[in-house]
């Protein structure tokens, strides 16, 4: 009788183990197939082809658009890597007031499926297409890798980084970032994968780094932008904007974010070799 009492305890223990082993494989099957669509969000195309686009060829040749953004007699040229719901035409005052504001030349693309550029968007594709964008200012724009500031925004934050954690560059800077994409949702590592893990690449990064960050965050939670900086292996400062949410922060921190992109700029050692 005993017998069959424990029989039955462990039917019934192994039935909800099989259910939750069913539902981990389920979630695990989704974010492996389904994670690019949820991370991109392409907006429909905000602005018309033709006219000062760039065409950046990537490493299978498809044309990559971008904008360049030309500062006389600028020391520093950004390279920006916008969100995941705007494209080049969304982010153009703001790559003009950096020119402006912070006296540099700017450099700005969009992802595959994003603006003017053809393609899939996905994790795979935007950080190599990162790399032949790079190489595109290094090259014929004749920008000395050790004058490049990275700057990624939100998502824009994961080619940023992966590019900076290669080395070579003067500087990074990411606003509005997270630890990796799948943390935003659970906070800890769920599966065994993960997409764009920038946590584990800002160790490698040894340039100089500025976190920007809302603490009001409701997208990408505050504590993300504390951790990218604790795990920063270079010299690295920030600026926490109070109550600042992710679309707002510009506003929010007033004059007081061109300071200290500003100042970060000024602090870049970028020494023609």
């Amino acid at each position: 009788m005993a017998g069959l009492r424990t029989r039955t305890v462990v039917r019934w223990l192994l039935i909800p183990a099989g259910a939750l082993a069913a539902a981990y494989l389920l979630l695990a099957l989704y974010g492996c197939a389904g994670a690019d669509r949820l991370i991109f969000q392409p907006p429909p195309a905000s602005y018309p082809a033709g006219g000062d686009i760039l065409r950046i060829a990537a490493a299978d040749g498809l044309p990559l658009a971008a904008r360049w953004y030309p500062r006389a007699g600028a020391q520093c040229t950004v390279l920006f890597f916008h969100g995941n719901a705007e494209d080049l035409g969304d982010v153009d005052p703001l790559m003009r007031a950096l020119r402006d504001r912070l006296d540099v030349s700017v450099l700005a693309w969009d992802y595959r499926g994003y603006g003017r550029t053809d393609g899939k968007p996905g994790e795979t594709n935007a950080l190599r297409d990162a790399r032949a964008v790079f190489a595109y200012a290094t090259g014929p724009l004749g920008v000395p890798r050790n004058r490049v500031i990275l700057f990624g925004r939100s998502l824009g934050g994961g080619p940023a980084i992966d590019l900076a954690a290669d080395g070579g560059c003067g500087g990074l800077v990411i606003q509005s970032a997270f630890t990796s994409a799948f943390r935003v949702m659970t906070r800890v590592r769920v599966l065994p994968f993960d997409r764009f893990a920038n946590i584990e690449k800002m160790p490698r990064v040894t340039c100089p780094v500025l976190v920007i960050h809302g603490t009001a965050d409701e997208v990408i939670p505050f504590r993300h932008g504390e951790q990218l900086l604790a795990a920063a292996g270079g010299r690295k400062r920030r600026l926490w904007v109070y109550g600042a949410g992710h679309n707002d922060l510009v506003e929010v921190a007033g004059e007081s974010y061109w300071s200290a992109l500003r100042e970060f700029v000024s602090t870049v050692e970028a020494p023609v070799h």
